[in-house]
């Protein structure tokens, strides 16, 4: 499993072709403002940084604005926000398999995940899925 670091400094070095310098060091990944740019290169980064930053709403919001489907890896009470939900499912519809329940169950969150990905449809709530409208 790679680290939030590693993955900013993997990225980095293939972007920026930047030799490997040693300095990806994993205390990094308890520092918000580090850990908030890395979610906003690689929003999947929020995976190995979910025990201590899943529920902080303003670093799983950078991360499913680059990322929708780290909703995954965002807090219970994150997935059931409507906002939050919204931003990521605009930005990759098949987030929905990630949102709440009852967000599955919501004619304008599944709109926008469908309008994005049709596929999204099959992550929608039975009812949404049999209204013919």
């Amino acid at each position: 499993r790679r680290t939030c670091s590693k993955v900013v400094f993997d990225a980095l070095r293939e972007v920026a072709g930047i030799a490997d310098t040693g300095l990806a060091d994993s205390t990094l990944d308890g520092d918000r403002s580090f850990v908030l740019e890395a979610v906003q290169l690689c929003g999947i980064a929020l995976r190995d940084v979910e025990d201590t930053f899943g529920d902080d709403r303003g670093v799983a919001l950078a991360a499913v604005r680059q990322n929708g489907i780290a909703l995954t890896w965002a807090s219970e009470a994150l997935r059931n926000d409507k906002e939050l939900v919204l931003e990521a499912v605009r930005q990759h519809g098949m987030a929905l398999k990630a949102a709440a329940e009852r967000l599955q169950n919501d004619p304008e969150v599944v709109l926008s995940a469908v309008t994005e990905n049709g596929n999204a449809l099959q992550f929608a709530s039975a009812e949404i899925q049999a209204d013919r409208e």
